[in-house]
């Protein structure tokens, strides 16, 4: 199975990639004040966002189960 990963096994693979750009609204805010959105279920903390805030994303970091980002000026 290298190379090839069929069906829905992502392994280690996020649907997202550092410096992707996305439009997400923030749906929760995280322990340390960061806001929070879903794409695919996967988690993005967002740093300066707020809930309710509809606002343009860049993937900064990721990790298994989630990710971070920035809010695009």
């Amino acid at each position: 199975m290298f190379g090839n990963s069929y069906g829905n096994d992502r392994g280690n693979s996020a649907p997202i990639n550092e410096g992707e750009e996305y439009d997400v609204k923030i749906e929760d805010l995280g322990r340390d004040g960061d806001g929070i959105t879903r794409i695919e279920g996967f988690v993005i903390f967002v740093s300066g966002a707020k809930v309710g805030d509809e606002v343009k994303i860049r993937i900064t970091s990721t990790r298994r189960n989630f990710a971070f980002a920035e809010v695009v000026e």
